[in-house]
Formats: structure tokens, C-alpha cells, sequence
């Protein structure tokens, strides 16, 4: 009965997030010269009848997709369901050059940042570049059972 309580709330979990994900692969690219992005992320989720939370590493993703030109990474600040400033990733720039990622970790154990935690990415290039893909991965474990799911950004700000 429980197990199949928690296979129904995965599916559940699927249909709601499904949605976004297709939208996403349906947005044509727009060059841009920067942006401040919104990237939700769970350092925990809730299951099952009584809200119990479980808890989640989260891996943000951040990829230059574009082919020629780099971009700097000028901010990675990660915030609280209060919407509190949590932590500073980055104590300086970083240049990722045309198809380089990099990611940035939440640690399982970490639940400070609650299930509305979210990250602010502020990018910027000297050129016209494709947008990077900005994403977070939320992993988790218990007993047998498992839970992954991901959640991509959107820009708060746009440079021209």
C-alpha cells in the first residue's frame, strides 16, 4: 500500500513538471548579451500522507551552448523559500568557453534552502551569444525508493 502511495505521487510529480519541459523545447533561440536567471530548486520534497520531507541533493547545471563565443558567469547566489540569501557560490567571475559547463552543489544534507529554494544566475558576454542552458537537478534517496527530477531557468532580466 505504501509503495504504491509513493509510485502514484511520482507520477504525479511527472505530470506536473512534464508540462514545462516541452515547452522549453519549443521556444526558438534568441541571441542575447546577458541575463539574470530564476532557477527553482528542492533541497526537499514532501512525501507521503503525513508531509514527511525528504531530502535532496541539488546539482545546478550551467552550460554554454553556444558554438563560437564564451560567456562570464558574473553571480551564483542561492536563496531560501523565505527567499533569504542563503550562500554566495562565487567569489569571482568565471569564463566558460564555448560548450563548457560547470555545476554547482547543494549537499543531500543541507536543508536550509527548504522546498522553495531557488538560485539567481546573473551571465553576460561582449557579443550576441545563445543563451546558456541554466538547470537544476534534484536527486534523492531513501531506503529502496528514489526520486530525480530537474527544473530549467528563466530569465528575470535581459541585455540586449
Amino acid at each position: 500500500m505504501r509503495r504504491t502511495s509513493f509510485v502514484m505521487w511520482l507520477w504525479l510529480v511527472g505530470v506536473v513538471i512534464q508540462p514545462w519541459s516541452v515547452a522549453h523545447a519549443e521556444e526558438a533561440p534568441r541571441l542575447s548579451k546577458g541575463q539574470t536567471l530564476y532557477v527553482p530548486a528542492y533541497s526537499h520534497i514532501y512525501a507521503g500522507n503525513r508531509d514527511l520531507p525528504v531530502l535532496l541533493t541539488v546539482t545546478l547545471s550551467i552550460r554554454n551552448v553556444d558554438l563560437a563565443r564564451s560567456i562570464t558567469i558574473m553571480a551564483v547566489d542561492y536563496y531560501g523559500t523565505a527567499g533569504e540569501l542563503i550562500r554566495g557560490f562565487l567569489e569571482q567571475s568565471v569564463v566558460l568557453a564555448p560548450l563548457e559547463s560547470t555545476r554547482f552543489i547543494v549537499p543531500q544534507k543541507d536543508k536550509s534552502g527548504g522546498s522553495g529554494a531557488n538560485f539567481l544566475v546573473r551571465w553576460q558576454s561582449g557579443d550576441l551569444v545563445n543563451p546558456p542552458i541554466v538547470e537544476t537537478v534534484m536527486i534523492g534517496a531513501e531506503g529502496q525508493q528514489g526520486i530525480s527530477f530537474t527544473s530549467r531557468g528563466q530569465a528575470l532580466a535581459v541585455s540586449p
